[in-house]
């Protein structure tokens, strides 16, 4: 039986070969870290119309955004690790496996319990994509080429919340919610069989996993104070943000009375918002500074956060004034993500894995937290209103507090 990883680069043709050995197709590694950000928010304008299929009340419809995204999160600390010791290759056929067992549960799922627990584990296999086609562009390409392909990762990881909400909300109108469920699941086995058939190995595998060492790099980041303020203000000004978008169906439909089919181009204009944040940030930064452009940027989340907290209590909210104050918050978040992230990842140069790692899972654990805590009450425009400026508040204070105690050495 042929050996799928020798016959890599013959079958793949826009693989290229390096010291390192063959180099993955950048369509495939496009294509894993796709399947990781698509299903975080494709599931969202189906929210409503799944919980009255499954009986189920708003906060534990909201569950299956949050558990997705914390399933995210502790996936962070655990493909890394795993692809050292067994290859790239054999973690993420893992991920793959386990995303499309996830999804096949979650297609067919008959109660809200079972949908949640099936989107967790949905996200813990997509996150392997997310996490290791970064790694596999590191493993094999030179300094400038590895820049211009991680540039298209990270647009991916932009794009794919940004057409999620467009490709579920037509998918639901057009064929139901459980399609978009099942199209989640073909995707998981079509990448499956890329990564079997296709996908070389980009890494010499050790055998083992460090953990004394993986421990050690972990305790000397928690006892940075810089670090830590990094982390929890970057997830709080960055991640926060996803409890508005999984309130979004019920404040859009059921509060404000517009169509169904109208919430997917409310949450577009928010990655839109992002990407202009993010475009300024490259064009200013050499000018402002890094830590300038951060503080600026975090003040226009909090600013974004109070106002709609105002808007709310004065009972001035509508689809404009909403929309408004939530892309003044996004708008900081593509200025304050990028700088609190290269800052937070510069505080040891030593450990830059295991802070990006660990910056990830924070991340993406407060963006689970925040989703959780917006589906409580009555009032989902409320309750988003409230974890917003309370993240933006406590996010001005973390990143604050990092910089304070940013030029001590960790540990």
């Amino acid at each position: 039986m042929t050996d799928p990883t020798s016959s890599t680069a013959r079958s793949a043709s826009p693989a290229q070969t390096t010291k390192a050995g063959p180099v993955p197709a950048l369509w495939m590694l496009v294509m894993i870290t796709l399947a990781g950000t698509l299903a975080m928010h494709i599931f969202v304008p189906a929210l409503p119309i799944a919980g009255e299929a499954l009986h189920a009340d708003n906060a534990r419809m909201q569950l299956t955004i949050s558990l997705y995204i914390l399933g995210l999160a502790l996936g962070q600390l655990f493909y890394g690790p795993l692809s050292d010791a067994l290859g790239r290759r054999p973690a993420l056929m893992l991920g793959m496996a386990i995303y499309s067992i996830a999804g096949v549960v979650a297609w067919q799922a008959q109660s809200v319990e079972m949908l949640i627990v099936a989107r967790f584990f949905q996200a813990f296999g997509g996150c392997a994509g997310l996490a290791l086609g970064r790694a596999m562009i590191r493993d094999t390409a030179a300094p400038d080429r590895a820049v211009q392909r991680l540039a298209v990762l990270n647009l991916v990881v932009a794009i794919g919340p940004a057409m999620a909400p467009l490709i579920g909300s037509l998918l639901t109108s057009a064929l139901g919610w459980r399609t978009v469920l099942l199209a989640l699941c073909l995707m998981g086995v079509g990448n499956l069989l890329f990564v079997w058939r296709l996908m070389p190995e980009t890494a010499q595998a050790t055998g083992r996993i460090n953990l004394p060492n993986l421990a050690h790099e972990y305790r000397t980041l928690l006892r940075s104070p810089a670090f830590i303020g990094y982390a929890i203000g970057g997830g709080c000004v960055t991640t926060a943000m996803f409890a508005f978008v999984a309130s979004a169906p019920f404040i859009f439909v059921e509060q404000l009375g517009k169509p169904a089919s109208h919430v997917a181009y409310y949450l577009s204009l928010l990655i839109l918002s992002i990407s202009l944040g993010n475009f300024i940030t490259n064009r200013t930064i050499h000018r402002i500074g890094l830590v300038r452009l951060m503080l600026s940027a975090s003040l226009l989340s909090l600013a974004g956060g109070i106002s709609m907290l105002v808007i709310v209590l004065a009972g001035w909210a509508s689809a404009v004034t909403l929309e408004a104050s939530v892309l003044l918050f996004t708008f900081g978040v593509g200025m304050t993500g990028p700088t609190a992230l290269t800052l937070a990842v510069g505080i040891n140069p030593k450990v830059v894995g295991s802070a990006a790692g660990l910056y990830g899972f924070a991340q993406m654990g407060i963006g689970a937290l925040c989703t959780a805590l917006a589906g409580l009450g009555d009032n989902p425009a409320l309750g988003a209103a409230v974890v917003l400026a309370t993240a933006a508040v406590i996010g001005q204070i973390a990143l604050r507090t990092a910089l304070r105690f940013d030029r001590q050495p960790p540990g």
